[in-house]
Formats: structure tokens, sequence, C-alpha cells
């Protein structure tokens, strides 16, 4: 996918204000959403949160049934933006040392269950 990008402005020509930036970033929101919709069709709220946490340097949790494009809209938005890409799968049965890489779980000695906290049913 070869993006079209607008053209990039001249060092010199730096934006004046405030609302001129604004207005460049709703080019490029455009220009983004005319990319990533010639590979995906229909997520356009979906894809509205994560441009909004892409543009604000935020994190998004993607949460959907199988077959809902999640990966291949995150995938083509960092593609289009040239960012990196990775993911995590979330599993009724991750562990936070899935995540995190420590445990930070409570272990019955007397059982040798185990859960991450106390609301949460056991978990061998």
């Amino acid at each position: 996918m070869t993006p079209n990008p607008s053209p990039i402005p001249h060092p010199a020509s730096r934006p004046q204000g405030d609302v001129e930036l604004l207005e460049r970033l709703a080019r490029a929101r455009a220009d983004l959403l005319a990319q990533v919709g010639r590979r995906i069709v229909g997520q356009k709220d979906v894809l509205d949160g994560i441009l909004t946490a892409v543009f604000s340097g935020g994190h998004a949790l993607l949460l959907g049934v199988p077959g809902l494009a999640k990966t291949l809209m995150v995938q083509t938005v960092a593609q289009t933006l040239d960012l990196k890409f990775s993911r995590i799968q979330f599993t009724p049965d991750l562990m936070p040392t899935d995540i995190t890489g420590t445990e930070i779980i409570e272990e019955d000695q007397a059982t040798g269950k185990r859960r991450c906290c106390k609301r949460c049913r056991s978990i061998k």
C-alpha cells in the first residue's frame, strides 16, 4: 500500500498558529482515512477511536468477536503512518505475567491454586 500523503511543507513554512495546525491535522486524518479505507470497509467509528488514541499519544484496546478485521485495521494504520505494529492476544486465561513479565498473582498454599487477585476465580 503506497500512501499518497499531502505535500510536506518546507521547514520555512511552519504553521503560524493553532488553527493552521488543526487544519493540517484534519487533512492528515482525511488522507489516512482514505488510505485505510482502501483496505478496511465499514469500521469508521472504530477507526476514529484508533486515530484519537494515536493523535493524542494514548493507547487503545480493541474488543470484538473474531472476523471484524481488528488486527488488519491496526496493522494498516501502522503501515500508513510508518509505525511499528505489535499485538497482544487477550484470552480469558491471560495472566499478568503474560503482559508485564512479572508474576503478580496470589497462590493458595494449601491447594496450590493461583489467581491474579481476590476478585478473580481460581486459575490452575
